[in-house]
């Protein structure tokens, strides 16, 4: 009788895996929707400038806050998907028994990274409550904290990629064309 051996975290692999997917499925649609919003901003920007005359401000200021957000968004996305910059033409030409010990390297120094920018980034949307926007008027922690959460939100999907890895997953995105 022959046993069938899983890896050690099988398990555990695919619930991280799951959660990953799903996060990541949320903040795609997240960055679209904020991506409409800063091109209908930027379209009544420019309809009430040219056109309409109505003495609005606001819209560059907000595409600018909208346009933040939506680009420090898509970091996790990337990160899940193995879309980020990772050295691709030096890693591709690596040998094919050296590229995971070079993959884990490029994961840990990703994770140390975006949990130092986390670290400062609360401290950094947290001065960010004491300065305000000119326009709105509104204190400037709200588009600060788009540092500190969208490293958080990396942090956790480097770390979901280092688990799918060690466990063997397939990463439920493939096969199933753009999510």
């Amino acid at each position: 009788m022959q046993t069938h051996k899983t890896p050690p975290f099988l398990n555990l692999g695919i619930a991280v895996e799951r959660f990953a997917f799903q996060l990541n499925h949320v903040l795609e649609r997240i960055c679209a929707l904020l991506v409409a919003a800063m091109i209908c901003v930027v379209w009544f920007g420019i309809v009430e400038r040219y056109a309409l005359a109505l003495g609005a401000t606001w819209s560059e200021e907000l595409a600018r806050y909208i346009m933040i957000w939506a680009a420090l968004l898509a970091v996790p996305c990337c990160a899940y998907r193995r879309e980020h910059i990772g050295l691709d033409l030096v890693f591709s030409r690596l040998p094919l028994d050296w590229q995971p010990p070079a993959r884990m390297f490029l994961d840990l120094l990703g994770l140390c990274f975006f949990l130092f920018l986390a670290y400062y980034g609360i401290t950094m949307a947290k001065s960010g409550a004491h300065q305000y926007a000119t326009i709105f008027g509104m204190t400037m922690f709200l588009p600060f904290t788009a540092v500190p959460i969208t490293a958080g939100l990396t942090v956790f999907q480097i770390a979901a990629v280092m688990i799918r890895d060690a466990a063997g997953v397939t990463p439920l995105f493939v096969g199933k064309g753009a999510a």
